[in-house]
């Protein structure tokens, strides 16, 4: 039913047609209507909402190493996400999560672009991974005066430097993740230091996807108790993931809501596990359903649209002897 307000603008709905008010115009258009939706749409709205939780989850994991994040990081880390599930080799639209994604896409992947560590932190590094499954990051030299690219906000007022490793097991099939590892190597404003190789200490399960970033903390000295005070903000806060590993045995597709039990060696370490706020096999669940729902609908039609054989019609056997009657 449609009325007029105050101002004499309609509003409301009158039989197909809807009537609403935008400033001083008088806007009317067409009642919306229902679409059904086809398999492949249904496939690619499944991925693009997959994507959107599974980035959701890894800015959360994440979020004590950026601090701060800019305000384009929710859209960009589900675009990279998307764009690593679309060049999956091992699994096809609508069936595949991140353990089945391309990793590279994420490798690179800034939480404060504002301040993008390849730009502040102008050092080379490389990640390895041993037969063990234990990562070890090898830095280069680095001169903090002429290898840090930080604006003057920062470096008139910094006393030192921390560079925090942080290294973060997910596994999205059982929707947990956890904080593995990390590593701070702190240095003063103007100091120095020669190549060398940081070396995690931590075996993962076998179940976890590995993610590590590597974060620029500045520090000003103050005369409180605590001795120095975080100088990053939105403006200048550098963090990025540099590696990512697939999980060695990433396990099943759950078929019911997930209730993570700890095994003994977790449960020592329960503290560092956390549940993940992740709908993505809720996604995978519904969209299996709805295909098969889809798949069952089109075989009903189909069915139905065969022609109906006469009833009068004789059906012969092959091998069968058959009698005619002749009338006298």
């Amino acid at each position: 039913m449609a009325k007029v307000d105050k101002k004499g603008i309609v509003r409301g709905t009158a039989g197909s047609v809807v009537y609403r008010g935008y400033r001083e115009l008088n806007i009317i258009q067409g009642k919306p209507r229902k679409f059904e939706q086809t398999s492949a749409s249904i496939r690619a709205s499944t991925e693009f909402g997959l994507s959107s939780t599974t980035a959701a989850v890894i800015r959360q994991a994440f979020e004590p190493a950026y601090v701060h994040r800019d305000g384009e990081a929710v859209s960009r880390s589900t675009q990279l996400v998307y764009r690593g599930l679309r060049g999956s080799l091992t699994g096809s639209v609508g069936q595949r999560d991140l353990h089945d994604a391309d990793l590279e896409s994420l490798i690179g992947m800034d939480f404060n672009i504002k301040s993008r560590l390849s730009e502040v932190l102008q050092v080379s590094q490389r990640v390895e991974r041993d037969e063990e499954g234990r990562l070890s990051v090898f830095m280069g030299a680095l001169n903090a005066k002429t290898d840090l690219k930080v604006p003057l906000s920062i470096s008139k007022p910094v006393s030192k430097y921390r560079l925090r490793f942080s290294l973060i097991g997910f596994n999205f099939r059982k929707e947990y993740y956890e904080y593995l590892e990390v590593k701070d190597l702190e240095f003063r404003w103007q100091a120095q230091l020669e190549a060398r190789e940081i070396r995690f200490e931590t075996l993962p399960e076998p179940d976890q996807l590995l993610m590590l970033s590597v974060s620029l903390l500045a520090y000003s000295e103050t005369r409180m108790e605590e001795g120095y005070v975080l100088l990053n903000s939105k403006e200048f806060s550098p963090c990025a993931i540099i590696a990512a590993f697939h999980a060695e045995e990433p396990g099943e597709y759950p078929a019911r809501p997930v209730n993570m039990e700890l095994n003994e060696a977790q449960q020592t370490r329960g503290a560092s596990i956390h549940n993940m706020c992740y709908e993505g096999n809720r996604l995978l669940r519904d969209q299996e359903r709805r295909s098969l729902k889809m798949l069952a609908k089109t075989t009903t039609i189909t069915t139905k649209r065969l022609p109906k054989e006469d009833e009068n019609k004789v059906h012969f056997q092959p091998g069968k002897r058959v009698s005619f009657s002749s009338r006298s």
